[in-house]
């Protein structure tokens, strides 16, 4: 009988976290086994419906504002992570890592703050299995550039793209027997390899 952990996919924009979520999606798929897929912002019904207003290009929140509208929609959806552990193989779209990265080391948020609305939260919710996907500031450029529609947290400057994938590194640092980090800027075949066949130690 197969393991069921709740396993994320981090990192910043152009980092290629979508596409090997989906691609894990698809192997459970094959392979028969249960899962759940959850992405943050959104999710659920009413996390899309903030995801939407998060993103909105016309969207202008100050950065307490912005936290607590992540947080509003991770609070949707952990009823539903809780229907599901142990159940279902879940992954996870960007999750409390996310929040730290971005909403701390880049904008500088509290961190005691987040930390205690997500132990609010979370309550005994833990992740079991990070994969951490690194990418230099020339390949996110390309593949922002190949996007046919741009959100508003597409378009920050470099250098808060910078910090936040530093906050991340420091992140996977204090447990990094639970991450694998993904260097993005090789070929997409190879880590996609590289991670199913994590997923198969995983499960």
């Amino acid at each position: 009988m197969s393991k069921k952990p709740i396993i994320v996919f981090e990192g910043i924009e152009g980092s290629g976290k979508t596409s090997h979520i989906n691609n894990v999606s698809n192997y459970l798929k094959k392979k028969k086994i249960k899962f759940l897929k959850l992405r943050e912002p959104g999710g659920s019904v009413n996390a899309e419906k903030i995801r939407k207003l998060i993103l909105n290009n016309k969207s202008n929140f100050n950065k307490n504002t912005d936290l607590l509208l992540y947080l509003a929609s991770r609070s949707e959806n952990i009823e539903i992570i809780k229907k599901n552990m142990g159940i279902k193989v879940i992954l996870i779209d960007r999750f409390v890592d996310s929040t730290i990265a971005y909403q701390h080391y880049g904008m500088g948020v509290s961190m005691k703050i987040i930390n205690i609305i997500n132990h609010l939260l979370l309550g005994k919710i833990k992740v079991n299995f990070t994969f951490l996907n690194l990418v230099d500031k020339k390949n996110m450029l390309q593949r922002l550039s190949k996007r046919k529609k741009l959100n508003r947290y597409d378009k920050f400057k470099n250098l808060f793209y910078s910090r936040v994938q530093k906050g991340f590194i420091k992140i996977s640092n204090k447990n990094p027997k639970k991450y694998l980090r993904i260097n993005s800027n090789l070929d997409l075949t190879i880590n996609k390899k590289l991670i199913i066949s994590k997923i198969k130690q995983l499960i």
